[in-house]
């Protein structure tokens, strides 16, 4: 599923690429850790690409977050 257009300003201040540089993680560790390609990483970290719910856990587990910590906003709006 794609997602809609954002800011690039939204993309900046991305919970999953902060907490994944913050464990000094790389894409391609990401990437192989949740069994997908480092595209698909890099298209959710700019917002071009919402996972499905399966991945997000995957991504929430290896990153030691939650779902909602890191593709809920504030207002509780998908990102």
């Amino acid at each position: 599923m794609y997602m809609t257009n954002r800011e690039p300003s939204a993309a900046a201040a991305n919970p999953i690429r902060d907490l994944r540089k913050s464990q000094r993680i790389t894409q391609a560790e990401l990437a192989l850790d949740v069994g997908v390609s480092r595209q698909t990483i890099i298209a959710i970290e700019q917002g071009d690409y919402a996972p499905s719910v399966y991945l997000a856990l995957r991504i929430a587990r290896v990153l030691g977050g939650t779902v909602e910590e890191l593709f809920v906003d504030e207002t509780g709006d998908k990102k």
